[in-house]
C-alpha cells in the first residue's frame, strides 16, 4: 500500500512538512495515528455545507452527532431525535465530504433493545445514509452488539464516561470515571475493543483516567473534556465556533465568535430593507 494511501490526515494544509495526504480517510489511518503518536481532530457536522468547510480544512472525521437534537432541533437533550432524523442529517453530511471519514450516532432507542435491533438500524445508517461507520453509548454491555454489527458489516466506535443517552440513569451532567469507576472504564473499553470498536470516545472524564483507558488499548481513543491524552479530540462545532448563547461547558475552546457577527449582519440586512436601500440597482434586472 502507498504512503499516500497510509497516511493519517486529511487534506490540510497545516500537516507536517513532507506528509502525504489520503484520497479519503478512513480506519486503518486512525490506528495509524495512535501507533506513531499523532493526532487527529473530529467535528460535529449535521449539513452538507458546513460538512464541506469541515472537509476542505483538513478535518479527519466528522461526526454526525445526536446532538442535532438540541442544537439543529431545540431540543434540551439527545434523546428525542429518531433514526429517520438522523439518516437525513448524515445524508447530508456525507454530500458535503471528499475526504472526511463519517461516523454517525446511533440514536436513543435504536441499539439497546437487542443485538438484532443495533445491526439492523446500522445497517441502515451505511446503506441509507452512506456514513463510514457508527457510534453507539455504552460499555462491556454492548460488546455483543459491536461483535455482531463489526460481523455484519458496520464499523463502531464506542463511547464511554459521560453518556449522554442515559443522562436520567446518571443524575444529569457530571464527570465519569473518577476512584475506582476508573478501572470499569478501562474495562470497559477492553471489551468494547475486544468486540472490534475501532475507536473508544471518551467524555467528561479526569484526565488520568483518560490516560489509562489509553494505555491499555490497541485502538485510538478520542476525547470530549478528557484531556490531552487522547488520540483525537471532538468538539460541537457551534460550540467550536461560538454560534450558542449559553455557557459552554469548560472543555471547549471557542476559536471563534460567530453569534456576534451574525447577528451583526442580519440586524444590518434589516436596516437596508426598512430603510428601501436594499436591493439597490445592482442587485436587479433589466
Amino acid at each position: 500500500m502507498s504512503e499516500q494511501s497510509q497516511a493519517p490526515y486529511g487534506q490540510n494544509t497545516s500537516a507536517p512538512a513532507g506528509t502525504s495526504l489520503p484520497s479519503r480517510v478512513r480506519i486503518p489511518h486512525l490506528a495509524r495515528a495512535k501507533a506513531e503518536g499523532r493526532h487527529f481532530a473530529m467535528l460535529t457536522a449535521y449539513d452538507c455545507q458546513i460538512a464541506s468547510i469541515f472537509d476542505e480544512a483538513g478535518i479527519e472525521v466528522l461526526l454526525v452527532g445526536d446532538s442535532a437534537a438540541s442544537t439543529m432541533m431545540g431540543a434540551s437533550s439527545t434523546l428525542p431525535i429518531t433514526m429517520e432524523e438522523m439518516i437525513v442529517f448524515a445524508r447530508s453530511v456525507v454530500a458535503g465530504t471528499k475526504r472526511a471519514l463519517v461516523v454517525c450516532d446511533m440514536p436513543f432507542g435504536s441499539y439497546e433493545v437487542s443485538v438484532e435491533q443495533a445491526v439492523a438500524n446500522g445497517i441502515r445508517l451505511l446503506k441509507e445514509a452512506g456514513v463510514h461507520a457508527v457510534k453507539l453509548e455504552g460499555g462491556a454491555r454492548y460488546a455483543p452488539h459491536v461483535e455482531a454489527m463489526t460481523a455484519a458489516g458496520v464499523p463502531v466506535m464506542g463511547h464511554i464516561g459521560f453518556t449522554p443517552q442515559s443522562e436520567h440513569v446518571l443524575g444529569g451532567y457530571r464527570i465519569q470515571g473518577r476512584g475506582e469507576a476508573a478501572q470499569v472504564m478501562i474495562d470497559d473499553a477492553l471489551a468494547l475493543q475486544d468486540a472490534g470498536s475501532f475507536c473508544v470516545l471518551m467524555e467528561m472524564v479526569p484526565t488520568e483516567a483518560a490516560r489509562a483507558v489509553d494505555a491499555a488499548l490497541r485502538v485510538p481513543t478520542i476525547g470530549i473534556g478528557a484531556g490531552p491524552v487522547t488520540t483525537g479530540q471532538v468538539l460541537v462545532w457551534q460550540d467550536m465556533l461560538g454560534l450558542g448563547s449559553g455557557r459552554n461547558p469548560r472543555f471547549v475552546k471557542k476559536y471563534a465568535e460567530l453569534r456576534p457577527l451574525i447577528t451583526s449582519a442580519a440586524a444590518a440586512y434589516l436596516h437596508d430593507v426598512h430603510a428601501g436601500t436594499f436591493p439597490g440597482p445592482e442587485h436587479g434586472f433589466e
